[in-house]
C-alpha cells in the first residue's frame, strides 16, 4: 500500500459519514473553507480524533482572527490528541487578523507548542494564479525549517508532480512531498473545481492523451488509479498520496493493493 491521507470537507453529518465508511487506521485531513471558517474545521477534527482517527486540521492564516484564537485552537488540538496541522495562507481576503501568510502562522505554532504540534505546508506544481514561481519557491525555503512536509495542489499529471518534487530537491527544499490527487468524483464537479483552483495545465495534459483522457475524464466520473500507479512506479518521487475526496469516501483502490499496471494501461489504450 502507498501511504494515503484522505481530505474531507466538514459539512453537516461528515463525522457520521466517516465513521460508517472509513477505517480508524486512515489518516484524515479536514479542510478549512472561507465560508465554513476554522470553527467548523476544528469541531469536526476534535470529534474525529476523539473517535480514534489520526486527524490533521487545516488552519487558514487569513481566517485567523487573532493570536489568542490560534492559542485556543492549539490547546484544543493537544486536548484531543491532535499532533499535526496543515498551515495554509487561505483564499479569503486579507482581514484584520495578524497573519498575511502561513509563514507567521507556522512560527507561532512552533513557539506556542514547543514543537509538540507539527505542520505541513502547500506546494504548487502548476504555479499559483497570484504568486510568481520564484516567490513560491522562496516561500517554501523560508518555511521548511518550521514544517514537516509539502502537500501539492491538486494535479492530474504524474510527470508534473514528479518534476516538481525533483525541482524542490534541486533548489534546497528537503521536505517530503505528498501528491495531491483528486478522488473519484463526477466529471462535471471535478472540471468546475479544477477551473476555480487553477489546474488547467494538467487537464490539458490529459486532453492530449486521446483514449486515455476519455477513460480518465469520461462522461461519468474521473478516476485517479492510473495517476497513482504512475507515482507508485517512482518510489523516490513522492512520499504518499493526499486524496481530495470531496466527501466521497469509498476507500481508494490502491489501499486494497489492486492498482492497474501503468504500462499495461497505456498498451490497452494505444
Amino acid at each position: 500500500m502507498f501511504p494515503t491521507r484522505i481530505e474531507i470537507i466538514p459539512s453537516d453529518g461528515i463525522v457520521e459519514k466517516v465513521q460508517a465508511a472509513v477505517p480508524l487506521s486512515t489518516t484524515l485531513t479536514v479542510t478549512c473553507l472561507p465560508h465554513h471558517g476554522i470553527a467548523r474545521t476544528m469541531e469536526a477534527s476534535v470529534r474525529l480524533s476523539l473517535l480514534g482517527y489520526s486527524v490533521i486540521p487545516h488552519l487558514s492564516a487569513r481566517g485567523m482572527e487573532n493570536q489568542a484564537q490560534l492559542s485556543g485552537i492549539l490547546r484544543d488540538c493537544e486536548a484531543a490528541g491532535i499532533s499535526e496541522v496543515f498551515a495554509i495562507g487561505g483564499d479569503g481576503p486579507l482581514g484584520a487578523g495578524p497573519y498575511r501568510s502561513s509563514l507567521g502562522l507556522l512560527a507561532d505554532i512552533a513557539e506556542y507548542t514547543g514543537g509538540s504540534i507539527t505542520a505541513g505546508i502547500a506546494g504548487y506544481p502548476e504555479g499559483h494564479p497570484s504568486v510568481s514561481g520564484l516567490d513560491l519557491l522562496d516561500a517554501l525555503l523560508a518555511k521548511q525549517q518550521l514544517a514537516t512536509h509539502v502537500v501539492t495542489q491538486m494535479c492530474f499529471s504524474a510527470p508534473k508532480i514528479l518534476d516538481y518534487a525533483a525541482l524542490l530537491r534541486r533548489e534546497g527544499v528537503e521536505l517530503p512531498v505528498w501528491a495531491g490527487v483528486a478522488g473519484a468524483v463526477p466529471r462535471t464537479k471535478l472540471l468546475a473545481l479544477a477551473t476555480q483552483i487553477g489546474v488547467g495545465t494538467s487537464l490539458k495534459f490529459l486532453s492530449n492523451k486521446g483514449t486515455l483522457a476519455r477513460k480518465l475524464l469520461g462522461p461519468d466520473k474521473y478516476s485517479p488509479e492510473t495517476l497513482v500507479s504512475e507515482l507508485m512506479a517512482q518510489p523516490d518521487g513522492v512520499s504518499g498520496i493526499h486524496l481530495y475526496s470531496f466527501n466521497r469516501l469509498d476507500m481508494p483502490i490502491w489501499e486494497r493493493n489492486d492498482l492497474p499496471d501503468p504500462e499495461a494501461s497505456e498498451a490497452a489504450t494505444a
